[in-house]
């Protein structure tokens, strides 16, 4: 890790920082998820006038722009207070950096907080967020993401691998990033390195970190108590379609900063990890009866763990194999008011 991550950020009584805040959520088909995003939204601790929330609709086919508009109307807070939700649309680039653009183009907010329609806050989500900001070395804050309510044989073998949590990309070996289902930038650090690459369709939270460090405008911080919670993937296609995007996003990362692609399993190393798995890891399984206390698991999840994670380390270098780098990728958007010429619109 080329830049250390400041970790574990406890916010005290004495540095309370209530920034303006904008938080931005870009949605495409979410109608289905925007009952109880919206409730989490409502409920959220962080003083209702100091924030805004803009919800980007990206060119969705469902109804969700109409849902959006009926939803968050008179909106308030549970003391009262009335909330600012605006509804905003980005139809031209199907791509949630295009529609997170849209977002930051026409925010006000100093601090750039980041989530999706499909995950769901806690209450003092934005308040421990926010507070790291206090340190104005600090550029990137990441809050942890766990997972929603689930006890399908998938949703428990990600939940025992953490395929969710912030801790593997905080701990990536080029530079440390923060997923944006969970993350807030200080403005500041957009208006010197510039918005999301806007046709990436996936891999853009890392490239805007990176090149935030890179360009050494800020550094990254971790506050585990910023909790955003997000829902396992519960079938093999979405399963699969979750590594293969992993995959694609390593291809991106690669040919923009150069980073090491995955590596795919020789014949060879193939072949000892069923052989292990079936002549060690199966008995040993078979001969543990108790339940394990600590994940929970049955004796199905212990033997379905090595070949779960051999199929998703195939799904990943398919991914990876099949990926070809967006045109334009390396485009950038900037702010309205920046020197470079702004591709951000307003619908």
């Amino acid at each position: 890790m080329n830049q250390a991550v400041d970790f574990h950020f406890t916010p005290s009584c004495s540095a309370t920082l209530l920034p303006q805040v904008s938080v931005i959520v870009p949605i495409y088909n979410g109608a289905a998820d925007l009952p109880d995003l919206l409730h989490c939204l409502q409920l959220q601790t962080y003083p209702a006038d100091r924030v805004e929330y803009l919800l980007i609709d990206n060119g969705s086919t469902d109804q969700t722009l109409n849902q959006l508009q009926i939803l968050t109307a008179n909106l308030q807070a549970p003391t009262g207070a009335p909330l600012t939700f605006r509804i905003l649309t980005e139809p031209h680039i199907q791509s949630s950096y295009a529609a997170r653009n849209q977002g930051i183009c026409l925010s006000s907010g100093e601090i750039l907080a980041f989530t999706d329609a499909d995950c769901r806050p806690h209450p003092n989500w934005l308040e421990h967020i926010i507070q790291p900001f206090v340190d104005t070395e600090i550029a990137i804050v990441a809050g942890e993401i766990l997972a929603l309510s689930g006890n399908t044989l998938l949703e428990r073998y990600a939940d025992r691998h953490k395929v969710l949590s912030q801790e593997h990309t905080l701990a990536h070996p080029f530079y440390p990033y923060g997923q944006t289902a969970n993350l807030a930038i200080r403005r500041q650090a957009l208006e010197q390195v510039g918005l999301f690459r806007p046709h990436l369709t996936t891999g853009g939270d890392a490239d805007l970190c990176w090149r935030i460090q890179q360009q050494h405008v800020g550094r990254i911080c971790f506050v585990e108590q910023a909790i955003v919670r997000h829902r396992h993937r519960s079938t093999f296609a979405d399963l699969q379609s979750q590594w293969q995007r992993y995959g694609r996003s390593n291809r991106y990362l690669h040919q923009l900063h150069g980073i090491e692609l995955g590596k795919a399993f020789t014949q060879r190393e193939l072949l000892y990890r069923w052989i292990r798995w079936f002549c060690k890891e199966v008995p040993a399984a078979l001969l543990q009866t108790k339940l394990d206390r600590e994940t929970g698991g049955t004796l199905i999840d212990r033997l379905i763990d090595t070949p779960l994670s051999l199929f998703c380390q195939s799904a990943r270098v398919t991914g990876q194999q099949q990926a070809s780098l967006p045109e334009q990728a390396d485009r950038i958007d900037w702010l309205p008011n920046h020197a470079c010429h702004s591709n951000c619109r307003s619908d």
